[in-house]
C-alpha cells in the first residue's frame, strides 16, 4: 500500500525567508493574537499595545536614544516653564504691595544746558507732604529722608542707607518686626534718636559678638541712636534689608540738617484710581511750586502699575524665548522618533505581511506603529518630567525665586509628547499600513 502524499504548500507565497528560529516566535506570536475572534471593544487595542510594548522592549537600546531626545526637549521646557513663572510670581509679589503706591520725588536739576541726574534738586517740603493728604483717593503719604550712612557697633562696621520715614511706613510697605518695637509718633514729634535695622545690619553689626541688638547703642554718621527693633527679613535682592529706619525729624536735624525731603511715597485707594491720583498729585504740586503753563517741573512722578506691567512683558518674552529653544530639541527628537520608526516598519516588513495575510486591516497596521510611537513619546515625556521638576527645582533654589508648578505645567509634557507621536509617527505608520501583504511576505528581513 502505498504512502499518502502530503499536500503542498504555495512555498512562492507563505514560505518564510532565511533566519527561521527568529521569524518561527514571531510567527507564533502573531498567530495568538490573530486567533481571538471575534473582535471583542478593545480587544485589537489591547493587542496593538501588547505588540508595541513588546517591540520596544525587543530594542530596549535603540528606544532609550531614540525617546532620550524626547526626554531631553520636555525637561527643557518645564525647566524653562518652572524658572519663568517663579519669576513672574516673584516680581507680582514683590510689587502687588505697591502696584497702588505713587513716589514723588525731586527732579533734576541743570547746568549749562546738560543735566544733572536725577532727583539732584532739593524741593519737596513737608507742605507738600500736608498738600498730598488732601488729594481725592490718597488714603497715606508718607515722606523719605535717604542718606548713605556709616553704622558702628564695637569693633564692627557697615556701609548701609539710612531713612528717615513716617511711623505710618510700616503699614505702607507691610513690614513685619522680627522683635522689638517699630518707631512711634512720639518718636516723631520729639525727634528721638532712635533706630529700627534692617536683617542685613542686624546681622552684619550683632553677630560677631552675639549681643541681642535690642536695647544696644550704635553710632550712624556720629550720631549715637538706641536700637528699638528689628525688621523681619524682607529678601527679593532689593537691598530692602539693608536699611536703618529712623523718624523723620531725627534724620532732618542730625543726618542732613535739612527741612526738605528726598522722596514721598503716596498711596492710593485701588489701582484703577491711580493714573487720575497720580494727575491731581502733579497739579497740586504744580502749584505748591508756582509752576504754570509748558515750564518743565522740578520734581517728578511714578507708579509701580507701569512697573508692574513691564515686568510682566519682560517675563512674558523671555518665557516664550525659552520654550522656543525647547521647541528646537523637540522637534529634532520627533525627526528622531520618525526616523527610527521608518527604519522599524523596514525591519518588520515580512512581519506585517503575515499580520495583514492572516486578515489584519490595515487601519490595525496603522495603529500598532502609531501606539509604539506614543508610547515611546509618553515614557520620554513622563521622564522629562521628572528630570524637569528637579531642574527647575535646583534653578529656583540657586536664584530663591518661588517654585511654582501648576496643573497645566504637568498636562503639557504629555500633550506635547501625544502631538509629537501623532505628528512624526503617523507617517510611517502610514507607509507600513500601504505595504502590499504579497510583496511584504516575499521580503527577506
Amino acid at each position: 500500500m502505498s504512502t499518502p502524499t502530503p499536500p503542498q504548500l504555495n512555498n512562492a507565497a507563505l514560505a518564510p525567508p532565511a533566519s527561521p528560529a527568529s521569524q518561527s516566535s514571531s510567527l507564533e506570536s502573531i498567530l495568538a493574537e490573530l486567533r481571538v475572534r471575534p473582535r471583542r471593544p478593545g480587544t485589537t487595542l489591547g493587542a496593538s499595545v501588547g505588540s508595541a510594548v513588546e517591540a520596544l522592549w525587543a530594542n530596549k537600546g535603540r528606544s532609550f536614544l531614540t525617546a532620550l531626545g524626547i526626554v531631553i526637549g520636555i525637561a527643557a521646557v518645564m525647566g524653562a516653564l518652572i524658572l519663568t513663572q517663579g519669576a513672574n510670581a516673584y516680581f507680582e509679589h514683590q510689587l502687588s504691595g505697591f502696584a497702588t503706591s505713587i513716589i514723588v520725588f525731586p527732579g533734576a536739576s541743570s547746568k549749562g544746558g546738560v543735566s544733572q541726574g536725577g532727583a539732584t534738586l532739593s524741593t519737596l517740603t513737608l507742605n507738600d507732604v500736608q498738600s498730598l493728604q488732601h488729594v481725592s483717593h490718597v488714603t497715606t503719604v508718607s515722606p523719605f529722608v535717604t542718606t548713605g550712612t556709616q553704622a558702628v557697633y564695637g569693633r564692627q562696621s557697615w556701609s548701609t542707607t539710612t531713612e528717615g520715614i513716617y511711623a505710618n511706613l510700616l503699614t505702607i510697605q507691610s513690614l513685619q518686626m522680627a522683635e522689638g518695637s517699630w518707631l512711634t509718633q512720639s518718636d516723631e514729634d520729639n525727634g528721638t534718636q532712635v533706630a529700627v535695622l534692617g536683617d542685613t545690619v542686624r546681622h552684619n553689626l550683632f553677630d560677631a559678638s552675639g549681643t541681642d541688638p535690642l536695647g544696644q547703642t550704635i553710632i550712624i554718621s556720629g550720631q549715637r541712636f538706641r536700637v528699638v527693633g528689628v525688621v523681619a527679613p524682607v529678601g527679593g535682592g532689593f537691598s530692602q534689608d539693608d536699611v536703618i529706619y529712623i523718624p523723620l525729624k531725627t534724620a532732618q536735624v542730625r543726618l542732613q540738617n535739612t527741612n526738605t525731603v528726598n522722596q514721598i511715597q503716596v498711596q492710593v485707594d485701588s489701582t484703577s484710581n491711580v493714573s487720575q491720583a497720580q494727575q491731581d498729585i502733579t497739579a497740586l504740586l504744580r502749584s505748591n511750586h508756582h509752576i504754570s503753563g509748558s515750564r518743565a517741573s522740578d520734581f517728578d512722578t511714578f507708579n509701580f502699575a507701569q512697573n508692574l506691567q513691564t515686568a510682566n512683558q519682560s517675563s512674558l518674552v523671555l518665557e516664550f524665548l525659552l520654550v522656543g529653544i525647547a521647541a528646537i530639541s523637540l522637534t529634532v527628537g520627533g525627526i528622531g522618533i520618525m526616523n527610527i520608526m521608518l527604519v522599524s516598519v523596514t525591519e518588520r516588513t515580512w512581519e506585517i505581511g503575515i499580520r495583514m495575510s492572516m486578515g489584519a486591516r490595515r487601519r490595525d497596521i496603522r495603529n500598532q506603529f502609531l501606539i509604539e510611537a506614543l508610547l515611546l513619546c509618553l515614557v520620554g515625556g513622563a521622564i522629562g518630567l521628572l528630570i524637569g521638576l528637579l531642574i527647575g527645582n535646583v534653578l529656583t533654589s540657586t536664584t530663591q525665586l518661588p517654585f511654582l508648578v501648576t496643573p497645566a505645567t504637568l498636562i503639557l509634557p504629555f500633550a506635547v509628547s501625544a502631538a509629537i507621536a501623532i505628528v512624526f509617527g503617523l507617517y510611517p505608520a502610514i507607509q507600513a499600513a500601504r505595504l502590499d501583504p504579497i510583496v511584504a511576505i516575499r521580503t527577506d528581513e
